[in-house]
């Protein structure tokens, strides 16, 4: 019994989900989670073994370091015998010699026939032998016992019962400080367990890390003496810089550890992981992951989608044209798909909506047909008194006023008749309210001809138009309303001649319109406050306003371009103002090329 209340509430569940729904959750529960567990099975198995391959290169890049310490420790080891083993060398340091020239004679003849010399020659080491013997000076591979009674490594060795001691240290040798590695044995050779003589050989240190460096290992490495880093292929500051130390938490993140034997000393060599495992394994396998993600995922993806859409599409079409109901219309459904069950439903609804639309045609549609042409001639009747009003009249009054100022030769008088005509035929010209930039700069420059008439010498001005931009749209009567602005406000208060520039260029991708005059400008705060308001120009804003021309130009541009225009003011009290109208290529094209195929120019 409570079994099936379980299955009654997860039928209930499934009931008000929707089919898409249903179909998405059947797509990840019983395809697209197994292949993913799967796939991961796959893809961690390759990773342990990208894994495993890592280990072993750096396996590998520690026992390369290991052999290249060896072999270097091995030779030194092999010229240590040699010297303390060679009779000549011990006979030498256990003279006596009575003065310093019977030592300088004695060490010639020595050099010339000893192998000690040749010895010294093939190896990249620095070997001293440090003795008690009377007579012998310091100098070159043999140096009196006193000089080395006050260094490290000489106390070290006299305090362990060693016979061999690799000794590191960052001491002062010569003249500067610097980082050595040494191999010290007593030279008891002829005389067992005497403390007369000490033989040291100093490693070359800048040697061994070239080598570790120039082996350019993809991983870190460092050899290290307890916490101490011996060498590292980063350098760690080189021969002159003492020993840093190696802190816990980076040995505990080495992926590889290796202990070498150097006499009685442990030195561990850490190879630190550069690599990313997971980048590595998805480099290398990338056509395998590539099938897999394709085989996978993407291929029953797409199945499932193309499945879900043969449901869902024709099921939403018949949704859509069901919700229409509301709205007292019945539409068909134009394109009846399939032959399974959701295509009889479409079938059977587009029967059922014939039926209807007969019905709502006969009594409904009818009716309102009758309203729509009730409606039509209305609206024809108002047209026709509205037909009556012609302006034509005024034209052929301003033309006989022009023509009797001709005759009685006030020909100043003629022109200025002549422009007004041209500025009224602007302004009641029936037809498209949006004109050509070239049109709107013939009617800037009658009614700036105009103003000359008021303002005299008081006025000049300049326009710019090249030709490639004379074709761009614009509302009527825009330009001439901040050219006026620039007239009105700007030069009134101002005695002196004052300057209108227009000018009309393209800049990238910007249409660019600039209004300048020299008049007496304003404060910069006025000047910001104007330009927020043409930026953000609204219904409300403009009946608030006191700038009612300049922010109607603003908001007629706006709703023409779809918003798609910035304004930018910049003033100078008793200099002048800059208008800037930068309106982008692509919207003043679509509007152009919207008026040239005869579509009209719509405002949203």
């Amino acid at each position: 019994m409570k079994k099936r209340k379980k299955e009654s509430r997860l039928a209930a569940w499934l009931n008000r989900l929707k089919l898409r729904h249903k179909l998405r959750i059947m797509q990840i529960c019983c395809v697209i989670l197994p292949l993913f567990l799967t796939d991961s099975v796959v893809v961690a198995v390759i990773m342990d073994a990208e894994r495993q391959e890592n280990l072993r290169e750096m396996s590998n890049i520690a026992d390369s370091v290991e052999y290249t310490i060896m072999s270097y420790s091995a030779q030194l080891v092999t010229l240590m015998q040699d010297i303390y083993q060679n009779r000549e060398v011990n006979e030498f340091i256990s003279s006596t010699y009575a003065s310093p020239l019977d030592y300088y004679n004695r060490h010639l003849s020595f050099a010339k026939v000893s192998l000690f010399t040749l010895l010294m020659n093939n190896n990249d080491c620095n070997v001293v032998i440090y003795t008690d013997a009377e007579g012998i000076v310091n100098g070159g591979n043999f140096q009196r016992m006193e000089k080395a009674e006050g260094e490290n490594w000489y106390q070290t060795f006299r305090g362990q019962d060693k016979e061999i001691l690799l000794f590191s240290d960052f001491a002062k040798v010569n003249w500067e400080k610097r980082r050595t590695i040494s191999f010290i044995r007593r030279m008891d050779y002829l005389n067992r367990g005497s403390q007369g003589a000490v033989l040291r050989l100093e490693w070359d240190y800048s040697d061994i890390l070239r080598a570790i460096v120039n082996a350019r290992y993809a991983s870190t490495v460092y050899v290290c003496e307890g916490d101490r880093i011996l060498f590292s292929n980063e350098g760690r500051g080189g021969i002159y810089v003492p020993f840093e130390t190696l802190p816990v938490s980076t040995a505990d993140r080495a992926e590889v550890r290796k202990t070498i034997r150097m006499l009685d000393n442990s030195w561990d060599i850490y190879v630190m992981s550069q690599r990313n495992v997971a980048y590595e394994a998805v480099r290398k396998n990338i056509p395998l992951f590539g099938l897999l993600l394709f085989f996978n995922i993407f291929l029953p993806f797409a199945l499932m989608n193309l499945i879900n859409r043969s449901f869902t599409e024709r099921l939403s079409e018949l949704e859509e044209v069901l919700r229409k109901v509301k709205k007292d219309e019945l539409y068909q459904l134009s394109d009846v798909r399939g032959a399974d069950e959701i295509s009889l439903l479409m079938r059977t609804y587009n029967e059922m909506a014939g039926r209807m639309n007969h019905l709502i045609q006969n009594e409904y549609k009818n009716r309102l047909k009758r309203q729509e042409q009730d409606l039509a001639r209305q609206r024809a009747e108002l047209l026709a008194l509205h037909s009556q009003i012609n302006p034509h009249f005024l034209f052929n009054a301003l033309e006989s006023i022009r023509m009797h100022s001709v005759i009685k030769k006030e020909y100043e008088t003629a022109d200025m008749v002549e422009k007004l005509a041209v500025m009224q035929r602007q302004n009641v010209t029936w037809g498209n309210d949006y004109v050509p930039i070239e049109d709107e700069i013939n009617f800037v420059k009658a009614y700036l001809e105009l103003q000359k008439y008021r303002f005299g010498d008081r006025l000049c001005y300049e326009i710019s138009l090249p030709g490639e931009c004379s074709q761009y749209l614009l509302p009527r009567l825009t330009l001439v309303t901040f050219v006026e602005n620039a007239c009105v406000h700007g030069m009134e208060k101002k005695e002196s001649a004052c300057w209108v520039f227009l000018r009309v260029s393209q800049d990238g991708e910007n249409l660019v319109l600039e209004v300048e005059d020299t008049g007496q400008g304003m404060p910069e705060e006025k000047c910001r406050r104007l330009a927020g308001e043409m930026n953000g120009a609204s219904i409300e804003i403009l009946q608030d306003s006191r700038h009612v021309g300049m922010l109607n130009a603003a908001l007629r541009l706006k709703l023409f371009l779809d918003g798609q225009v910035r304004f930018e003011m910049d003033s100078e009290t008793g200099v002048g103002t800059l208008v800037t109208i930068r309106i982008p290529l692509a919207a003043a094209l679509r509007k152009r090329h919207l008026q040239e195929s005869g579509g009209g120019v719509e405002i949203c």
